[in-house]
């Protein structure tokens, strides 16, 4: 039976308020349970990570993949941005942003996933995928390690960000991080709960 990804630690409230260390530790964690998840993944023979369940669903390296195409916007950004920040305090008070927070907190998983409505742009259902899938994500993730541990010396919470719905529509790094990684979080357990059908489906 595949692990699943280590549950929240942090209570998410209207906004969250806590030092930049306490979260980018707390982001670390979720990242490198996600390599732990990911070297689960890439451990399994191609036609098991083709799985689906439905023709509409995705299978694991398309729940993959689509993670892949928003570290795509999403990781450049976060360099440029933390190219033009100014050096913080460490210990410094990171305070979420409203939006931001909202985005972060519905991007969560929970015991039943909610369907959230995909770019077209994002949605991989039906490309031809292999397990380099995997080695971009496996990538993708490093650079995330390395971007948080950069961002430990700049002000979180006013350093801003685009996002993918608009690009005038910014929202503070620490907020961007959490969406990332939350959103991370999400595929990689559907991509579990895909391949625990399979293997129950064969039991």
């Amino acid at each position: 039976m595949f692990l699943s990804v280590k549950a929240a630690n942090f209570v998410i409230k209207k906004e969250m308020l806590t030092t930049n260390n306490a979260l980018i530790d707390d982001l670390i964690e979720r990242t490198r349970s996600h390599l732990n998840a990911l070297e689960q993944l890439r451990s399994l023979p191609e036609e098991v990570l083709q799985h689906k369940t439905d023709a509409d669903s995705w299978n694991a390296l398309e729940c993959i993949e689509h993670l892949n195409l928003y570290g795509d916007f999403y990781l450049p950004e976060i360099e440029k941005s933390l190219k033009k920040a100014n050096i913080y305090p460490a210990e410094g008070t990171f305070k979420s942003g409203w939006l931001g927070n909202y985005f972060a907190k519905s991007l969560l998983p929970k015991e039943k996933l909610n369907k959230m409505k995909t770019f077209r742009d994002k949605d991989p259902n039906g490309l031809p995928l292999d397990k380099s899938v995997l080695s971009r994500f496996l990538q993708q993730q490093k650079q995330t390690l390395d971007l948080l541990n950069r961002a430990r010396t700049v002000n979180m919470t006013q350093v801003r960000v685009p996002t993918t719905i608009a690009r005038w529509i910014r929202i503070n790094l620490g907020d961007i991080f959490r969406v990332v990684i939350y959103h991370n979080q999400r595929h990689i357990l559907q991509a579990q709960r895909v391949i625990a059908h399979l293997q129950k489906q064969e039991a």
